[in-house]
């Protein structure tokens, strides 16, 4: 199915995060990113301004050309509302925001929070593919703000109160994704201590 306001938010992603690289061993393009999140939330059956909320999740946060005021103008209200909910405020410290995201998810409206749960999945596919091909596991870790202990008790809290608000399904997948990334951390771990 094509959808002209899928294309565009497409377009608008590739440009905005032109540059931008995901964490990680390789240098993938962030694009990638949110591209996986549309993917996943149409494979989902989201509806087309859900899907495009995906896409655009990360624009206002991270693309300084990007405001929420410029996002309505060209993608209207119900693609801004969901992406105004997911918006860090990145002058806060790494410990107030990742408290934000959790205090917060209470409060998103249905399709937020299963476009956080989407994105939170696709994260953790990413790094658990990192801890099944690295050996090294510190250096994974070392890439995140919050350290091993600190990523995974956040990513835990957060898991917990998205699995309230999203349906049962998707809800099943975000936990089953945490606890794989769980299990193959204490292998790879166990590992290195073995040796």
């Amino acid at each position: 199915m094509f959808s002209p306001l899928v294309e565009k938010a497409l377009r608008v992603t590739l440009a905005a995060h032109a540059g931008q690289y995901r964490k990680g061993a390789d240098q993938v393009d962030y694009a990638t990113h949110p591209a996986h999140i549309a993917i996943m939330l149409a494979g989902w059956g989201f509806e087309e301004h859900v899907i495009c909320a995906g896409l655009l999740h990360d624009v206002v946060e991270d693309c300084e050309e990007w405001t929420l005021e410029l996002l309505e103008q060209q993608f209207g209200v119900h693609v801004t509302s969901i992406v105004s909910q997911l918006t860090e405020d990145k002058s806060l410290s790494w410990n107030e925001r990742k408290r934000w995201a959790v205090e917060h998810v209470p409060h998103m409206s249905p399709e937020a929070a299963s476009v956080k749960a989407v994105d939170k999945i696709h994260n953790l596919r990413c790094l658990l593919g990192e801890l099944q091909e690295i050996e090294d596991t510190e250096s994974v870790w070392a890439r995140f703000h919050g350290g091993r202990e600190r990523t995974l008790a956040m990513d835990e809290q957060l898991v917990a109160v998205l699995t309230k608000r999203i349906e049962p399904r998707l809800g099943r997948v975000l936990r089953e994704t945490y606890e794989a990334v769980l299990e193959q951390d204490g292998k790879t771990r166990s590992l290195a201590a073995g040796s």
